[in-house]
């Protein structure tokens, strides 16, 4: 389990994050909502340990992570950041095989990667002459790639930020359903997502953070709502429930 307990952190001078207490837990999938600066990626890169907390602390499986082994945490979890930039000629089989750099692994691995992404037969093309979302889906295969060669039990951990961005809405959802199918395995997944309903049809928990700090936690039914957009997002969106689903949805409407 990760755990990041009372944390803080300056960037500067400037309070990133104010007393943040979070678990991670293998069997369930996070998302993490909030508005443009509201310190989701500098949790995420706290909890992956690129970042020390200048107060509180991070562990893992009850452990600081300052005490584990680089390759042993490479093989623990798997981590996939906002922006990736590569200005090699790789060609995608070789960008997906980064992922077993901290691991053992084989061909099974990587094409399972692949065909998990949607991306199957793919193997040869250059990475620089996809599409920024084909990108996007290779990096993720990559991940995917590391976390189940590192524990081929299934119980590695994926720290996502913003795994979406780029897809159209059908690579969204096989995206999500990559993820979700890697917790149902028996892992556990971190995600930062900016589309509400989104995170509210695939989270088993949500984290809606505003100014560095968590202002709610919990199961989307019971923290979703419309004042909790509007005090988070500063937007008014009303909220519904799917018939089919009984998840809470958000309404959009133009302002004014």
């Amino acid at each position: 389990m990760f755990a990041a307990e009372r944390v803080s952190l300056r960037l500067g001078k400037r309070p990133v994050l104010s007393d943040v207490t979070l678990t991670l837990a293998r069997g369930e999938l996070v998302i993490i909502l909030g508005p443009n600066g509201a310190g989701k990626s500098t949790l995420l890169k706290t909890l992956t340990g690129d970042l020390v907390p200048d107060e509180g602390r991070v562990t893992f499986d009850g452990k600081p992570l300052s005490a584990i082994a680089p390759r042993e945490l490479a093989c623990a979890r798997a981590v996939l950041s906002q922006s990736m930039s590569l200005n090699f000629p790789f060609t995608v089989l070789e960008v997906v095989r980064l992922g077993l750099e901290a691991a053992r692994g084989g061909t099974k691995i990587l094409l399972r990667a692949l065909n998990a992404v949607g991306l199957s037969g793919f193997e040869g093309r250059l990475y620089q002459e996809l599409s920024g979302g084909e990108q996007q889906r290779v990096q993720l295969a990559r991940i995917l790639c590391q976390a189940w060669a590192g524990k081929p039990d299934g119980s590695a951990f994926l720290l996502l930020d913003e795994p979406v961005s780029n897809l159209d809405i059908r690579h969204q959802l096989q995206t999500l359903e990559a993820v979700r199918r890697h917790v149902e395995g028996g892992g556990g997944a971190l995600m930062i997502l900016h589309d509400i309903n989104l995170a509210a049809l695939y989270a088993d928990r949500l984290v809606m953070m505003a100014e560095g700090r968590i202002f709610r936690e919990g199961a989307a039914c019971d923290i979703l709502d419309r004042a909790a957009i509007l005090d988070v997002y500063g937007v008014d969106m009303p909220v519904a429930t799917a018939k089919e689903s009984g998840r809470p949805f958000a309404l959009l409407n133009r302002p004014g």
